[in-house]
């Protein structure tokens, strides 16, 4: 289907297109050929259960301007969360009950929210996960151990109540975003979800994409976007089994993160990126989660597009790149979706959006035309939102790529010696490993993240940027990652010589580490527009919190 224009079913035009776009796939598609995407989304993914990010991003008229052409809505604000089921019995949320105010409530807020995006000619799209219904339906019709299940006949029935509902409530909601990976109920208190088998091709992914196809895409003509996170996103047998069973179709998208598994370097470019017969959505993270949430420079833009450095030891002809992808297999670009906030738990919080929006505005101004370089939108970035001049955009190229080399060096290394969990959000635990690791390699890698982060701050002072605010931002930030990278290698080697059973050099290395965290904890008081900091006690999702172990490990030093 043309990625060019909106296509009419059958037409002259899309016939020949296809045979165009087919042609790129078997001889090699051209490097010049431009494309648009059809969808360049965004999303803020809020923290659940807590208070909502104050972000220019919720803006319809800020994203538009960026390049995007649509927004999803969070999983709180999808319509599956605001209808009153009234069609199908309205005894299932009474009215004058606490349940029905907040879904009537919910209602309203999204009504204006979609109004807001349709105005501008922002499409409307949101995330919800499947399957979810009210808990007061799922106790009446006893189907506690059943709705869980997409090829049961009432839960397909409803299913069908649940989706004719939302598309007649809710006239400017253009498509449903489905994610069955996981399921968040923290601000959907009178809701329950459950879907059983999610990875299992047959019994739980095709019936369900096959029921949504009919439902959304034939009957309403509206967009169904299908996420494959965690249910057939790496499995590359189970990701062409499912596309085999599924007919294509041109409002049918399946949505897929550009590396696999979650949001870490070091993690292979995606391999189902490219294959099977449906357009695909790429998703970008644009405030990574495990790497500060925007607290510091990190520019990934360059690595999603042109290829992350950690890949260059893959074979030649497999994708590892949104460039490649495009270039190899034209045919299934549907589009990126950025999240352009949010991801993980808890903070670090952010009160300046610069390093974020920079990812964001890149991929977005790409996927409105491919065959422009990385570079060449990086360079407009810096004269036209940053206003640097000369060889201030230079050295602003500089320093984000660094930012790149150091992150991966610091957090892991390019050759994913350490277990990416280690540490996240805004804690750090004690050093994990991969079984291909190398020590002394990781060790070298954390040294020279160091000294990057280094030439980072020597960098953002040396910059003349268009103003204090941003100066302030830019230097007090690179500082943030300068002393937390320091904080890193400190525990890596703390760890290392605790192996080595090294006292001098556990000692040395403690030292350092206090004295990161002393330089680190200092920066508020001189740049209070950063973010919030890093804690020693978080222990959320983290196994072994790396203060502790410094703890005990420091008083069985002191007592010998």
């Amino acid at each position: 289907m043309s990625v060019w224009c909106k296509s009419i079913k059958g037409s002259v035009l899309n016939r020949v297109l296809g045979v165009v776009l087919l042609a790129g796939v078997v001889f090699g598609a051209p490097k010049s050929m431009a494309l648009k995407g059809e969808f360049i989304l965004d999303m803020v993914h809020h923290n659940p259960g807590e208070a909502r990010y104050k972000t220019d991003y919720e803006n319809p008229a800020v994203i538009k301007k960026m390049g995007y052409n649509g927004k999803v809505f969070f999983l709180f604000d999808s319509p599956m969360l605001a209808i009153n089921w009234e069609s199908v019995d309205p005894t299932i949320l009474p009215k004058g009950t606490p349940d029905r105010k907040w879904v009537d409530d919910k209602a309203k807020a999204i009504t204006k929210k979609f109004a807001e995006c349709k105005r501008l000619g922002i499409s409307v799209y949101a995330m919800s996960d499947l399957i979810l219904f009210p808990k007061r339906l799922i106790a009446k019709y006893k189907i506690e151990d059943t709705f869980g299940d997409p090829q049961n006949p009432l839960t397909q029935k409803l299913l069908k109540a649940q989706i004719d509902a939302m598309f007649k409530q809710f006239p400017d909601f253009d498509g449903l975003v489905v994610r069955i990976g996981e399921t968040y109920l923290e601000d959907a208190p009178y809701h329950k979800g459950s879907i059983k088998n999610r990875t299992n091709a047959k019994k739980t992914i095709i019936p369900l994409i096959k029921l949504l196809r009919e439902e959304i895409c034939v009957k309403r003509n509206k967009k169904l976007i299908f996420r494959t996170w965690r249910a057939f996103d790496t499995d590359v047998k189970r990701y062409n089994q499912v596309s085999a069973a599924i007919e294509p179709h041109t409002n049918l998208v399946f949505s897929i993160k550009h590396c696999e598994g979650d949001f870490h370097r070091s993690n292979p470019f995606s391999k189902v990126i490219g294959m099977g017969r449906h357009r695909q959505l790429v998703e970008v993270q644009c405030a990574r989660e495990y790497e500060g949430k925007g607290a510091y420079p990190n520019y990934v833009a360059h690595g999603v597009i042109e290829g992350f450095e950690e890949y260059k030891t893959m074979p030649k002809d497999q994708i590892n790149s949104l460039r490649m992808w495009t270039e190899k297999k034209p045919n299934l670009f549907g589009g990126i979706w950025t999240w352009t906030r949010g991801g993980g738990w808890r903070g670090p919080y952010i009160k300046n959006e610069m390093w974020c929006n920079l990812n964001a505005w890149v991929v977005a101004q790409w996927a409105n035309d491919t065959s422009k370089s990385e570079a060449s939108i990086f360079r407009r970035y810096a004269t036209e939102q940053l206003h640097l001049k000369g060889r201030d955009v230079d050295d602003f190229r500089k320093l984000c790529l660094l930012s790149a080399e150091a992150v991966v060096r610091g957090r892991n290394s390019t050759f994913g010696d350490m277990n990416p969990w280690w540490t996240r959000d805004q804690g750090i635990g004690w050093p994990r490993y991969t079984k291909t690791v190398d020590y002394v390699r990781n060790l070298k890698q954390k040294d020279e993240s160091v000294a990057k982060w280094k030439e980072i701050v020597s960098l953002a002072k040396s910059i003349k940027w268009a103003d204090k605010e941003t100066q302030t931002y830019a230097v007090g930030s690179s500082y943030y990652g300068l002393y937390l990278y320091e904080i890193y290698r400190a525990v890596v080697n703390i760890d290392y010589a605790k192996m080595k059973k090294d006292k001098a050099g556990m000692k040395k290395w403690i030292k350092e580490y206090d004295a990161a965290w002393s330089a680190y904890r200092a920066l508020p008081a001189q740049y209070p527009n950063l973010a919030t900091l890093y804690s020693k006690i978080y222990n959320l999702h983290i196994k072994n919190n790396a203060d502790a172990a410094i703890e005990a490990l420091r008083k069985e030093l002191n007592k010998k």
